[in-house]
């Protein structure tokens, strides 16, 4: 099966891997949907980050990544609608300008360098009703 991950420069020597950051862990969302993969793409881009690429890879790869780096991932299911947390970190191990360090690395027909991308201590959770509205709002702007 594919699941959609976002990936900060892809293709390059900086190329980042966003993850969540919760109690030290990096945990690496695995999209079930490109469309929710874009949606939480346009919400990063929404809160200053660089907008991520959107990028369909098999869920058996990805989670192979995930063990050998010691990350953790999470699968979004269709129709979930991920929030990014409101709480960021300020300094990233990933750097738009490449002076980030790598992290980790997979064999994908060449190598390509993946780098986290840390967000926030946790997840905020919220009512249902807060999500559905939100939901709502975001449906308005696509």
């Amino acid at each position: 099966m594919r699941v959609y991950v976002l990936i900060f420069n892809p293709g390059t020597e900086n190329e980042g891997l966003h993850t969540l950051t919760a109690n030290g862990r990096n945990t690496v969302l695995l999209f079930e949907s490109e469309d929710d993969a874009t949606r939480f793409a346009l919400m990063l881009e929404a809160q200053d980050f660089p907008l991520p690429a959107v990028e369909a890879i098999s869920e058996e790869e990805m989670q192979e990544f995930c063990r050998e780096a010691g990350y953790e991932y999470r699968f979004v299911p269709d129709g979930s609608l991920a929030m990014p947390p409101e709480a960021n970190v300020d300094k990233t191990d990933w750097q738009p300008d490449g002076s980030g360090q790598a992290a980790g690395s997979r064999d994908r027909g060449g190598t390509a360098t993946l780098e986290p991308e840390p967000e926030a201590e946790e997840e905020p959770s919220m009512s249902q009703e807060e999500m559905d509205r939100i939901r709502r709002q975001l449906e308005k702007l696509l």
